[in-house]
């Protein structure tokens, strides 16, 4: 193994083991759902959610459109990005795929978790975004540190999709 492979294998290791110890701290302090949520209640619960988790993106769509309207790439096709605005638009575009199936994820748990269980998505949403923070973060730093960010995301997205097909087929 090489060492930007350890690097990265380390930092995905330290972003799920942050990731799943955040989700669990969440899940026993944020307050629960009605124990009488209808379908409706629970849509809307995970709609804020995702509306939450959709933060992320809106930031990176925007910070790559603030660096080209004020910079020479504000033609993107004379191909005059700066290192930092490819880095952006790959943050943006990574977040778009993850956040796709953080909402798919979440939508379907919304209907078939109990009601006591369902502030899972909202621990979630805060986990997703405090992890698409540490990919933007460490993407900008080096492209190696964005492991953390990636992996936290996508097993957190795993593990939701998981459940949510789980719960779905009992």
């Amino acid at each position: 193994m090489t060492r930007s492979q350890r690097i990265v294998a380390v930092g995905a290791a330290s972003g799920v083991a942050a990731m799943l110890l955040s989700m669990v701290g969440l899940y026993l302090t944020l307050p629960h759902a009605a124990p009488d949520a209808g379908l409706a209640d629970r849509l809307a619960y995970a709609a804020v959610a995702n509306a939450f988790a959709s933060l992320p993106l809106l930031a990176a769509i925007a910070a790559v459109g603030n660096a080209r309207a004020l910079s020479e790439a504000i033609d993107p096709t004379l191909g005059k990005e700066s290192p930092a605005i490819i880095v952006t638009g790959r943050v943006a575009d990574n977040t778009l795929q993850q956040f796709a199936l953080f909402a798919a994820a979440t939508l379907a748990l919304s209907v078939n978790l109990a009601p006591a269980q369902l502030h899972v998505i909202a621990a979630a949403a805060i986990v997703f975004v405090a992890a698409r923070a540490a990919f933007w973060i460490g993407y900008r730093l080096n492209p190696l540190y964005r492991a953390p960010g990636f992996a936290a995301t996508f097993y957190l997205n795993l593990g939701l999709l998981g459940g949510a097909l789980w719960l779905a087929m009992r």
